[in-house]
């Protein structure tokens, strides 16, 4: 079983990946700014920050899978490139000469092609305050794309343009950089199925280097 640090375990994917971990029997360390907002949980509980690359290097010493759920919530989008960057500069910061985590991050739907072929983020109606957002993922991926995987390896995990609280099925469809849409043109995922294939990828590790996305 994977030893996971999983950063953003107290947000909505966050609970849902370290539920769908921990129910598969690997150790996952939450790890979180106020331990005193996770005390119900199986998962070891410490004190980081993903947005310190320090922080992240404590966390990330001996670990297998470092997954980052971290989204900006109500605040500053931007923390989503931070975080990015945090988690690469923490695990680059380890001795080379051992093996490093792999990366994991929760990225967004806004970059992804539509079967029209514009991009998500340029449909009409979307709120600014939401491509605001689409931006600030598709900005943190463009910087993964930079990372070479041999020095981490790393993989980004696009929703389908419609997630939230479902069933989980444990069936799903994947993509790399296309929207996946159903027979009736619709792209949508149930929250429980994201964590399912993010839990997934960490055990079968199918996506070195990749951004890749899912859908019904």
């Amino acid at each position: 079983m994977a030893k996971i640090a999983l950063f953003g375990a107290t947000g909505t994917i966050g609970a849902l990946v370290l539920r769908e971990a921990l129910g598969r029997g690997h150790q996952v360390t939450a790890v979180v700014r106020d331990p005193a907002k996770l005390t119900d949980s199986e998962a070891e509980v410490v004190r980081g920050d993903v947005l310190d690359p320090h922080s992240v290097a404590e966390v990330a010493a001996g670990r297998d899978v470092i997954v980052s759920a971290i989204g900006p919530g109500s605040g500053d989008p931007g923390v989503v490139v931070t975080a990015a960057k945090s988690l690469i500069g923490g695990v680059c910061t380890l001795d080379p000469d051992t093996p490093r985590p792999r990366v994991i991050t929760v990225g967004g739907a806004g970059s992804l092609r539509t079967p029209g072929g514009p991009l998500v983020w340029d449909a009409a109606g979307v709120p600014e305050p939401v491509r605001a957002v689409m931006h600030a993922h598709g900005e943190a991926l463009d910087f993964l794309r930079t990372v070479p995987v041999e020095e981490v390896r790393w993989s980004c995990l696009s929703p389908a343009a419609q997630i939230g609280p479902g069933a989980r099925t444990g069936t799903y469809r994947l993509a790399l950089d296309d929207l996946v849409v159903d027979e009736d043109g619709r792209s949508h995922i149930s929250a429980e199925d994201y964590a399912v294939a993010l839990v997934d990828e960490i055990e079968r590790d199918a996506h070195p280097g990749k951004r890749f996305t899912i859908g019904y």
